[in-house]
């Protein structure tokens, strides 16, 4: 199981929000690309970076930042956040980025994430983001009668590389990830699941691994930055 460490960008600095509250950041580096080297440092082998402007925007806002990210580190790079046309997702892959995220669009142009995994194999996954069950849209403010398990399923035959499963309850309050909903997709779903939003320690990346289901990765954010977790640490223990 991989360990992505989460860069979440906003206004240019890498913070964490609070269940996804964008007045509830918390500013933890203000040079993304000096923290991007600092997790490749302790041996991350894959990097999360997230748009969150850019995610309300409808389009990138974070732009230099993450194209700082590229220039500074050679690990693979995944990115989510206002990328909801072709257009956008072939400029961010010729940059550099190993794969692009579509979390919004998944739900209101499915046929875009069809189009660009079949143009670009391997290399796009969806971001599923979800309250109580119900998918949310738009950097999480708007909620949908969707359902996680039925929209993963839609792409079940879309060649889409990964999903990026959010519970957004959980996301940056260090109350540990949702392990049971988290399963039960990775359960319901051929395509690989990444789980994300909760995970504040190493006994949370355990359960995750020992879950049960076949989990292809978890993302950590504000564990990392807290110190509550130690990437080093963590990296072993999850190749061991």
């Amino acid at each position: 199981m991989i360990l992505y460490p989460a860069i979440d960008l906003k206004d240019g600095q890498c913070v964490r929000l609070y269940k996804g509250a964008m007045d509830q950041a918390t500013v933890f580096n203000d040079d993304p690309a000096q923290q991007a080297a600092a997790f490749a440092a302790q041996g991350a082998e894959w990097l999360h970076l997230v748009d969150l402007n850019g995610a309300f925007a409808g389009k990138p806002v974070n732009a230099g930042a993450v194209e700082g990210i590229l220039k500074a580190v050679a690990l693979p790079c995944q990115l989510g956040g206002g990328i909801r046309d072709m257009a956008t997702i072939e400029t961010w892959l010729s940059k550099g980025l190993r794969r692009v995220i579509l979390g919004t669009v998944a739900v209101e142009n499915p046929t875009l994430v069809r189009e660009a995994a079949r143009a670009f194999p391997g290399q796009v996954a969806v971001g599923i983001d979800a309250r109580q069950g119900r998918v949310a849209t738009k950097g999480w403010a708007e909620e949908t009668d969707v359902m996680v398990t039925d929209l993963a399923k839609a792409f079940e035959d879309a060649g889409v590389a990964a999903i990026i499963y959010t519970d957004i309850d959980r996301d940056g309050a260090m109350q540990g990830p949702n392990v049971g909903a988290t399963a039960a997709l990775a359960r319901a779903t051929s395509i690989p699941v990444i789980a994300s939003g909760g995970v504040s320690s190493l006994a949370d990346l355990v359960a995750l691994r020992d879950c049960g289901a076949p989990l292809d990765g978890a993302i950590s954010g504000r564990a990392l930055y807290d110190g509550k977790l130690d990437l080093a640490e963590a990296l072993a223990t999850l190749k061991a």
